[in-house]
């Protein structure tokens, strides 16, 4: 079965991961029609100031180790994330990434996906 990731369709969450980062990384994991799995890694990095993530899809993202805090526009609403925290984004929530552990990698699992209230 041709799973359109070549001959590589597994790894280890934890490989590869620099102690000098210069830009945060995103990898997509797997994706689909209307999905699409991540792995971010941080090192300090946060979103640059007066930006906003503001996504066609929900997103479901899981913290596996380091520590973040994510802003939310309404509200002004801060959300700590620690090691097994997880948050579901609807879309169009807008959000940013205000701080990340300097001192750990902060790696993080994000599924993108289209949902049924989405499709409509």
């Amino acid at each position: 079965m041709d799973t359109g990731y070549g001959e590589h369709t597994s790894g280890n969450l934890y490989a590869q991961l620099s102690d000098s980062m210069p830009h945060e990384m995103i990898e997509a994991l797997a994706q689909g029609e209307n999905f699409r799995l991540e792995r971010i890694v941080s090192l300090g990095h946060t979103t640059p100031p007066g930006q906003w993530y503001d996504q066609d899809a929900d997103e479901w993202v899981v913290l596996l180790s380091g520590s973040a805090r994510l802003l939310f526009e309404d509200g002004k609403e801060y959300r700590n994330l620690k090691p097994g925290d997880w948050l579901l984004i609807q879309a169009h929530h807008r959000h940013r990434v205000e701080w990340t552990d300097q001192n750990c990698h902060t790696l993080w699992l994000a599924l993108h996906f289209t949902s049924a209230v989405n499709q409509s």
